[in-house]
């Protein structure tokens, strides 16, 4: 069985679609090739490399990407998966092709505001809430 590609895409691909792309490719790897970008790529967010490895899922050495370089290459996505949350959901990049388009609003980290404890707490709940519709999307494919 061939895997399907998956590509998430969020505006910076600092977070969200880092956190979608790790979590898919660790919890379903065997059925899913996960890749993830950004409209216009930052830096990686400390605070979702720390989440994660609470997961045990390491992500320190991923780099952002660009939307814009994926297209230019070509690829192909069986899925593309925008995880911006709704009040920026205009914002979120599309990506041109034949993939099935899916839209799963998420709060950006990036934006929280507060103590670095409430930013961590928070920062788990977006994560928390990513890995359980990764686990709801897997068992519906």
């Amino acid at each position: 069985m061939t895997k399907k590609k998956v590509l998430f895409v969020c505006i910076h691909n600092s977070a969200r679609s880092q956190m979608a792309e790790a979590f898919l490719n660790t919890l379903a790897g065997a059925l899913f090739e996960a890749h993830s970008a950004g409209l216009e790529p930052g830096r990686l967010n400390p605070v979702v490399v720390e989440v994660m490895k609470e997961e045990d899922i390491d992500i320190s050495m991923n780099k952002t990407k660009s939307v814009f370089d994926m297209f230019e290459r070509a690829e192909q996505f069986d899925y593309v998966i925008t995880v911006c949350d709704e009040s920026r959901a205009e914002a979120c990049p599309t990506f041109p092709g034949a993939a099935k388009k899916l839209h799963w609003g998420f709060e950006d980290p990036s934006s929280l505001q507060g103590s670095k404890d409430d930013i961590l707490a928070r920062t788990r709940q977006i994560r928390n809430s990513i890995k359980s519709k990764i686990l709801q999307w897997i068992e519906g494919a």
